[in-house]
C-alpha cells in the first residue's frame, strides 16, 4: 500500500491513473480545432483505470462500470445523443502505469478521459502532453463558469493547476493533522480540547508526556525507511509551517534558515527522548507506530485522515481501538509560531489527490468535459462513495457525507481550506528522497548543519543544477 494511502480516497481518486491503449480514433494534434465533432450524435468516449473489479481499487472500477458509464449514457440519451462509453481497467504498479501512460500521450494516443495522481500534472504539463481545459475546449468562459468549482476549496484546485492554469478537475482528498491521545493527555495533566498554537506547545506536550513510563510523547516520521511518509507526514507539514514550501518562486528549497529550523525540530524531538529514533529506521516502523498508538504507548502522532479511517477505526482498521471515538483527539498542525506559517497561516497541513484530465487529442473534445463534468457532479461523487464517509473535493458533498464523523468533517471543514500540495515535477521523487535523507542524518546523530550541507548537495543534484535551487 502506497505510503500516502491515496487508494483510500474517493473511488474517483488520483491513484487510479488510467490505461492507455491507443483507443483514440484520431491520432491528430494538440493543436486541433476543438469544436471538432461537437454536434456529434454518435459519440465514442474511454475511461480506462488503473482499477480492476476484484483486484486493485476495485470500488473505483466498479463505480465506473455499474454506475458512471450507464449513467451518463442515460443522459446524453436523454439529449439525443448516442454515446458508446468504453471501460478498461488494469492493475500496474502505479510508476509501471505512469510510464505507460507517458509512452502513449508522447504518441498521441490514449483514453479520452485520464485520471492521475496530482503529483504529475506539473510533470505532463511541462512535457506537452496534457494542455490546460481552456486551450482543450477553446472556451475559457465555458471551463470557469462551470458550476462545480464553486464547490471545491481554491487549496483543493491546486490539485489540477499547474502555473495557476487548471489542467483538470481535482479528485478525492485528504488532509494531514495531529493526532492525540486523551487518555495518555489526561494522565500527563493536558487539556483534552488540545491546540497547540506553536512547535513549542508541541514540545511543552511531549515533555509532560515524558514522565509517563513506557510512552514515546512523539512521533512524527523521520528517515529514509518511511520512505514518502517522512515527507508528507513529517518535512513538508513542517517546513509550510515556517512560512515557505518545498518549491518556492519556482525553485526547488536548499538549504536555507528555514529548512534548516525543520530539521533543528526533528533534533529536538529525537535529541532528547521525546521521539524514538530506533522506530524511523525500522522496516516497518510506520506500521509499528500505529500499533503503539493504538496500544496507548504514543501520544502525539502526525498523520492524514486514514489513520482515522482505517487503521484505528473500531472494527475494520488495522490497529483497532474499540474507543477510538472517545480516546482519539485530533488538532490542526500550528505553525512555528502565530503567523508564521506560509501565506501568513496560524495553521498548515498537507494533502495529497488527483486530477481527471481531457486527453488533448481526443476526437471529442466538447463531449469530454460534458462527461467531465457529469463525473464530478455532486450526484456521481456522493454516489462514487457508496454509502462510505469519505473526504471528496466537493464542499456540498463533504457536508453532507461527513455529517456524522465528525473527525472528518474537522478535515474538509477547517484542513482543507488551508492545505498544500506537493509539487507535481519530475525532479520531486528525488528531492523528497534528499528530504528524507536529511531527518535520517539528524536521528542518526549528525548536527543540523552537516545534515543541511549534505541535503544542498543533494538537491543540487535532484533538480540538475544549482541555479534551480533556493539557497546556498
Amino acid at each position: 500500500m502506497r505510503s500516502l494511502r491515496l487508494s483510500t480516497t474517493l473511488a474517483l481518486g488520483a491513484t487510479a491513473a488510467l490505461l492507455l491503449t491507443g483507443c483514440l480514433g484520431s491520432s491528430g494534434s494538440g493543436d486541433q480545432d476543438a469544436n471538432r465533432n461537437a454536434d456529434a450524435k454518435k459519440v465514442e468516449l474511454t475511461i480506462g483505470s488503473n482499477a480492476v473489479k476484484g483486484g486493485k481499487s476495485s470500488a473505483g472500477a466498479t463505480f465506473i462500470e455499474d454506475v458512471l458509464i450507464p449513467k451518463f449514457v442515460a443522459d446524453q440519451k436523454a439529449k439525443g445523443v448516442d454515446v458508446a462509453v468504453k471501460f478498461q481497467g488494469d492493475g500496474s504498479d502505479d510508476e509501471v502505469y505512469k510510464q505507460k501512460l507517458s509512452l502513449d500521450l508522447s504518441n498521441k494516443s490514449g483514453p479520452d478521459l485520464i485520471q492521475i495522481d496530482g503529483i504529475w500534472v506539473g510533470e505532463f504539463a511541462q512535457a506537452g502532453y496534457i494542455k490546460p481545459l481552456t486551450d482543450t475546449i477553446g472556451d475559457a468562459a465555458k471551463v470557469d463558469n462551470w458550476d462545480g468549482w464553486k464547490q471545491i476549496p481554491e487549496s483543493v484546485q491546486q490539485l489540477g493547476t499547474f502555473e495557476s492554469k487548471r489542467y483538470g478537475v481535482p479528485g478525492g482528498t485528504d488532509g494531514r493533522v495531529l493526532y492525540f491521545n486523551k487518555k495518555l493527555f489526561q494522565q500527563a495533566g493536558l487539556p483534552a480540547d488540545w491546540q497547540p498554537k506553536s512547535w513549542d506547545d508541541i514540545i511543552a506536550a511531549g515533555q509532560a508526556l515524558k514522565k509517563l513510563s513506557g510512552v514515546t510523547p512523539i512521533q512524527i516520521n523521520a528517515g529514509t525507511a518511511m520512505g514518502e511518509a517522512t515527507t508528507m507526514q513529517g518535512v513538508l507539514p513542517l517546513l509550510v509551517g515556517t512560512g515557505t514550501t518545498i518549491y518556492p518562486d519556482g525553485k526547488w528549497l536548499g538549504y536555507t534558515p528555514k529548512f534548516r529550523q525543520v530539521l533543528e525540530f526533528y533534533h529536538q524531538i529525537y535529541s532528547s527522548g521525546l521521539g524514538d529514533p530506533v522506530l524511523q529506521r525500522e522496516a516497518k516502523g510506520r506500521d509499528k507506530s500505529f500499533a503503539q498508538f493504538a496500544a496507548n504507548k504514543i501520544g502525539i502522532l502526525l498523520e492524514s485522515d486514514y489513520f482515522w479511517r482505517s487503521v484505528v477505526e473500531p472494527k475494520e482498521g488495522v490497529a483497532k481501538m474499540a474507543d477510538r471515538d472517545t480516546a482519539v483527539g485530533y488538532a490542526l498542525i500550528p505553525a512555528a509560531r502565530p503567523g508564521g506559517g506560509v501565506n501568513g497561516q496560524d495553521f498548515v497541513s498537507m494533502s495529497g489527490g488527483g486530477a481527471t484530465v481531457i486527453n488533448p487529442n481526443t476526437k471529442f473534445p466538447q463531449q469530454a468535459w460534458e462527461l467531465l463534468q457529469f463525473m464530478n457532479s455532486a450526484e456521481m461523487v456522493k454516489e462514487s462513495l457508496n454509502g462510505a464517509a469519505k473526504i471528496t473535493q466537493r464542499t456540498d458533498v463533504n457536508t453532507e457525507v461527513l455529517a456524522t464523523d465528525p473527525m472528518l468533517n474537522f478535515v474538509a471543514t477547517k484542513v482543507l481550506p488551508i492545505t498544500q500540495y506537493r509539487p507535481g515535477l519530475a525532479e520531486y521523487p528525488r528531492v523528497s528522497a534528499a528530504l528524507q535523507q536529511a531527518t535520517a542524518d539528524v536521528i542518526s546523530g549528525k548536527t543540523t548543519e552537516a545534515a543541511s550541507i549534505a541535503y544542498q548537495k543533494a538537491v543540487v543534484a535532484a533538480a540538475g543544477s544549482k541555479d534551480k535551487v533556493a539557497g546556498n
